[in-house]
């Protein structure tokens, strides 16, 4: 239960970190939309591991197969399967914890829920499930081109522990030109030393601040009440792997401001209303306003550390553990494009939920 997301555009993992494959079903697709395997290749070698030395050493291709829904290059409107196969488990680096919990993971609540749990490599709570959120937010990306063309969705770290970028040297093509997606050079190389201190001497872990913008979304996405739009973003962002907070627009900063400083002052432009400020992130009473739309969410250092912690075993005794394997020291690298993803797909299902309820109408302003 609960492997699926969204109403129309609905997106269904499946698949453990070490089985051999993993993959999504994704349904809803409209009929007739270019995409193939190459599409979404470029976005999965975004997420993929072993990238760098700042990222796990496991070696995945994540090479996706599309098994359905594709004929002739084209979507037919039936489910699409995407599956990506598992080719560098190493099994062997998870006996030590078979009986014991690691903190600050999930074994020991999904021992407490299910009584059972696959203990290589986190089974269905890893971050490896996320491999297939990115190849349906590909499909999605896919269906917007069409739909939407020009609404660009990009994500990037803005925080790595105490470090964090200055937003006077942000820079949009900085992003794709370092190993921690940042705006900003000179945070990217503090990220890096600070990084590789942690993983080579402290052999520890940090956690990190994402940031994922849409641009050129369309006004009148969302719905109040029970289907806004920053409801279903933040609950998209906050279901991935160890994602412990999520803001829209100025977010938590938002209860240190007036409303004076925070409602954002409307303007008539040559082309419609214009914002003098954006601390709603682009979505007002849930419904989009045209604005980019602003998501942040916040990434808890990676439990798998080097370093000896206190815990217990299933049968209640208390122990140490040092968990092994091949690790990420900041999971909030390879979260950008996994955010960027969940995004995407949030704003196509919504796409489809205005075109089925209203047909795209909007009231009228000016003229």
């Amino acid at each position: 239960m609960f492997n699926t997301f969204g109403r129309l555009f609905t997106v269904t993992t499946w698949g453990e970190s070490h089985g051999p494959a993993l993959g999504a079903t994704v349904d809803g697709v409209p009929p007739g939309v270019a995409v193939s395997e190459a599409d979404l290749q470029v976005w999965l070698d975004r997420r993929k591991p072993g990238q760098s030395k700042h990222t796990t050493q496991r070696k995945e291709p994540d090479a996706v197969r599309i098994l359905s829904g594709v004929f002739e290059g084209r979507t037919t409107g039936t489910p699409i399967q995407l599956m990506i196969e598992n080719t560098d488990q190493r099994s062997k680096d998870y006996g030590d914890i078979a009986e014991k919990f690691r903190p600050g993971h999930a074994d020991i609540a999904y021992w407490q829920k299910y009584g059972i749990r696959d203990h290589r490599g986190g089974g269905r709570s890893s971050a490896r499930e996320t491999a297939a959120r990115v190849a349906a937010g590909g499909i999605a990306r896919a269906v917007l081109r069409d739909l939407v063309p020009g609404l660009e969705v990009t994500g990037y770290m803005t925080r790595m522990g105490e470090l964090a970028i200055d937003r006077s040297r942000f820079d949009w093509d900085e992003i794709a030109r370092n190993d921690f997606w940042t705006p900003d050079p000179v945070a990217a190389e503090e990220f890096a030393a600070h990084l590789d201190w942690l993983r080579k001497d402290d052999h520890n872990s940090v956690g990190a601040e994402i940031e994922v913008v849409a641009r050129g979304v369309p006004a009148g996405l969302g719905a109040p009440v029970y289907a806004k739009l920053d409801t279903d973003l933040a609950a998209a962002m906050m279901s991935i792997n160890a994602v412990k907070g999520v803001e829209i627009g100025e977010g938590m900063a938002a209860a240190r401001l007036t409303g004076r400083d925070n409602a954002d002052e409307i303007v008539m432009g040559a082309d419609g209303p214009e914002y003098t400020s954006n601390h709603a992130g682009g979505v007002l009473g849930g419904i989009s306003t045209g604005q980019d739309v602003v998501v942040r969410f916040a990434v808890k250092p990676t439990s798998s550390i080097l370093s000896e912690r206190r815990t217990i075993t299933k049968a209640g005794e208390e122990t140490t553990l040092v968990t092994k394997g091949r690790h990420d020291p900041c999971v909030g690298i390879r979260a950008v494009p996994v955010g960027e993803a969940m995004m995407t797909c949030v704003l196509l299902d919504h796409l489809l939920l205005d075109r089925g309820q209203t047909g795209g109408m909007r009231g009228p302003i000016g003229g």
